[in-house]
């Protein structure tokens, strides 16, 4: 099974980003940031996540476009963030695409975020 996990490039969701790889047994997992994501990675992955810092990055610019013209009902997805405004942001962009969303992982402070509670958030996503 195949996982894509997209970014914005900052450091605090790549770190998440990190940890979400490591708990994801038994996938290929692939993390790139928005501003080299490629549609095929998404429509070849199996589940996707999606992180950002912030609500809106520049980098999201392209992501928001296709989300907004595929349909994406068959496969799951996990919203992360370290800021609670960017979880209406993130939930609004994939609203149309109608992808099965699980709960938001608010990471509030990357740095202490712990794995056992990645792996309890991702049972609700996979």
């Amino acid at each position: 099974m195949k996982a894509l996990i997209i970014t914005d490039g900052s450091e605090s969701i790549k770190n998440i980003a990190e940890i979400i790889s490591g708990s994801l047994s038994g996938f290929k997992v692939k993390i790139c940031a928005a501003c080299e994501f490629d549609g095929t990675d998404l429509l070849a992955a199996d589940v996707f996540f999606i992180g950002c810092e912030n609500a809106s990055p520049s980098s999201f610019k392209y992501l928001e476009d296709m989300l907004s013209h595929v349909n994406l009902a068959l496969r799951n997805c996990g919203i992360f963030t370290v800021k609670e405004k960017s979880i209406k942001y993130l939930t609004k962009i994939l609203s149309s695409c109608e992808a099965k969303m699980g709960e938001p992982l608010f990471a509030g402070d990357a740095e202490k975020l712990k794995k056992a509670a990645v792996n309890k958030w991702l049972k609700n996503i996979l």
